[in-house]
C-alpha cells in the first residue's frame, strides 16, 4: 500500500451543501472509494446523498488505501456516507476504527447486514452517535429485517438487490422482488424508521430506470441507490410528489382549514395524513402544485 495516500487526497472544494434530510433522501449515489478524484464531482451532483464505497467497489488489496483516501477527504471538508465492509470481513474492524469521530462522516452503510447485533455493534464501535444504514442483501437479512429495523443505531434500511438475487437465485422481475421489497417496507414501519431505499438499476437505459423507480414508489420505498450521476435526476423526479399530488394536497388542506379542522367522516383522517406528508415532501424537494 502506498504510504502517501493520506497526503494526496484532493481537498473537498466547491462541494454542494445538501439540504435534503437523509431520512427523506431519494437518490443515494454510490461512489467507488478508489477514485478520490471524483469525490468532489459526486458531492456537487444532484444526488440527495453520496455514499463513498469501500466495500464491493474496491478490490481487497486496495481497501486500506481506499479507506485512507475517504478519511482524508472527509477531514478536508467533505461530507458523505460511507459503505463499509460487513462484520464478518477482515476489514470491518479497521473501517469502523478509522471512521470513528471523523468530521464529515454523515453515517455508514453496513454491507450484508443479517441481524440486529451487527447494527448495534457497528453503532457503538463508531461513537454511539453515527447513524447506521443497514444494507440487507441476503435471505437471512430479509427474514431478520424486523429485528434489524429495531436495532439500536439503525437509521434506515436499504435493499442490496443484486446480492440478494445471487443469494436466492431469484430473478429481477417485479413479481419476484415484490416480497423482499415489501418485507423491508413493513419492517421499516415496525421499527419506526423512514421508508427503505431500493436497490440500484444497472445500465444506462433511462426509460428502464424511470420504470423501475416507479416500482420503488409503488412498493412504498422512498429512496433508491444509484450508480451514476445521470441517474439522480430521474430518481429524484419519480420519487418526489407530482405537481398534481401537491395541488390536491394544497386544496385539501385549504378546505380542511376553512371548515375549522372538523373531521366529517372516516376518510378525512387518512386523507389528512396523506396531504400533510405530500406537502412536507413538496416543500423539501421544491415541487410546485400544478396550475
Amino acid at each position: 500500500m502506498s504510504s502517501t495516500v493520506g497526503n494526496t487526497a484532493p481537498p473537498a472544494n466547491n462541494v454542494r451543501s445538501r439540504n435534503i434530510p437523509a431520512d427523506i433522501a431519494r437518490s443515494w449515489l454510490l461512489v467507488p472509494a478508489t477514485k478520490p478524484e471524483i469525490f468532489d464531482d459526486a458531492a456537487s451532483s444532484r444526488a440527495d446523498a453520496i455514499v463513498l464505497d469501500i466495500e464491493d467497489a474496491v478490490d481487497p488489496v486496495n481497501k486500506p488505501s481506499a479507506r485512507t483516501a475517504v478519511i482524508d477527504w472527509l477531514r478536508n471538508g467533505g461530507q458523505a456516507w460511507v459503505r463499509i465492509n460487513d462484520v464478518h470481513s477482515d476489514f470491518w474492524a479497521d473501517d469502523v476504527a478509522g471512521l470513528r469521530n471523523v468530521p464529515g462522516l454523515l453515517g455508514v452503510m453496513l454491507a450484508k447486514t443479517e441481524n440486529a447485533e451487527q447494527v448495534k455493534e457497528t453503532y457503538h464501535r463508531l461513537d454511539g452517535k453515527s447513524r447506521v444504514l443497514a444494507l440487507v442483501e441476503s435471505a437471512v437479512g430479509i427474514e431478520e429485517a424486523n429485528h434489524i429495523a429495531r436495532a439500536e443505531g439503525a437509521f434506515r434500511l436499504a435493499f442490496g438487490s443484486g446480492d440478494f438475487r445471487r443469494d436466492t437465485g431469484m430473478s429481477a422481475d417485479r413479481e419476484a422482488m415484490a416480497y423482499p421489497r415489501a418485507k423491508l417496507v413493513v419492517a421499516s414501519r415496525v421499527g419506526n424508521l423512514p421508508g427503505p431505499i431500493d436497490g440500484p438499476t444497472v445500465g444506462t437505459n433511462h426509460p428502464i430506470l424511470r420504470e423501475q423507480s416507479a416500482i420503488t414508489v409503488a412498493m412504498g420505498m422512498t429512496g433508491k441507490l444509484c450508480l451514476a450521476t445521470d441517474q439522480t435526476t430521474i430518481i429524484n423526479e419519480v420519487i418526489s410528489p407530482t405537481p398534481t399530488d401537491v395541488a390536491w394536497a394544497s386544496d385539501f388542506m385549504a378546505d380542511f382549514d376553512a371548515r375549522g379542522g372538523v373531521i366529517r367522516d372516516g376518510s378525512d383522517l387518512p386523507r389528512l395524513g396523506r396531504a400533510e406528508k405530500i406537502i412536507k415532501l413538496a416543500v423539501a424537494f421544491g415541487v410546485q402544485p400544478a396550475v
